[in-house]
């Protein structure tokens, strides 16, 4: 089933403009643009491939994707063409923060760029975070300590991989491994990373730039289970040591 007819009519309407209006800026005539919005005529591919350049939207997201439920905010610039990514937002047109329960996660991965799965996650504001789309995500296992198990990490959405920060800790999203949450140190490799546990128990592994799907900065974490006394003096304590390696190893470098 193709999705041009709705989406055409609702890219128009996003520019704001009139039948006419958009039928000038294409450069042919006002019926041509009724017609392909009412679904009674297909533009040829090379009109089709014009549309695509006008609105800087792939054809295959124009003809595969139902976009009648996004707004122009809903896509982001890559290089010279805009991808769909699906953001919501309230009535009051503030960014909703979509939540990825634990149930989910499986599902995140057939459905993370499927606006129709995105509009069914359940959604908070949080009016304190800064700029940029923010999605959150749940925690599973021990490998991020003092992060608990059930934990929800809150990060923001990151368009172009060279903005990665040596030593930061990102939300991942690759075909093999699904959604991980880890440190990413860079390597000597330009086409590699390297994704650490701060639990030390696990070892860091190393995965392909190109194999990644989504990546997500952390902004903060939010915590459902209470910690105790005993496990705020360990993580302090862990803190503590990470910080003085961190100190010897650029002592051996001097």
């Amino acid at each position: 089933m193709s999705y041009f007819a709705i989406n055409f009519k609702h890219l128009r309407t996003l520019k704001g403009f009139s039948q006419e209006q958009m039928a000038e800026e294409l450069g042919i005539t006002r019926s041509r643009v009724g017609s392909y919005e009412e679904g009674r005529s297909e533009p040829p591919l090379d009109l089709l491939s014009s549309i695509s350049d006008y609105f800087k939207l792939p054809i295959d997201a124009m003809v595969k994707n139902n976009l009648s439920k996004v707004s122009d905010t809903s896509f982001i610039n890559i290089g010279n063409q805009r991808i769909l990514f699906p953001i919501t937002v309230s009535e009051e047109n503030e960014d909703l923060i979509e939540i990825v329960p634990n149930k989910a996660t499986a599902g995140y991965l057939n459905g993370y760029d499927d606006p129709e799965y995105i509009e069914q996650l359940e959604k908070i504001k949080l009016p304190f975070l800064p700029s940029g789309k923010h999605r959150t995500f749940p925690i599973k296992g021990d490998s991020m300590l003092p992060v608990k198990d059930g934990s929800y990490i809150v990060a923001r959405y990151v368009e172009d991989i060279q903005d990665v920060k040596n030593g930061n800790t990102y939300v991942v999203l690759t075909l093999n491994e699904g959604i991980v949450y880890k440190r990413i140190r860079f390597t000597e490799n330009p086409e590699t990373l390297m994704l650490h546990s701060d639990n030390r128990n696990y070892q860091p592994y190393e995965i392909h730039k190109k194999d990644i799907l989504e990546l997500w900065e952390f902004t903060c974490c939010i915590n459902t289970q209470e910690y105790d006394e005993s496990e705020l003096k360990i993580s302090s304590i862990a803190q503590m040591l990470q910080e003085l390696g961190v100190e010897l190893e650029q002592l051996k470098k001097l």
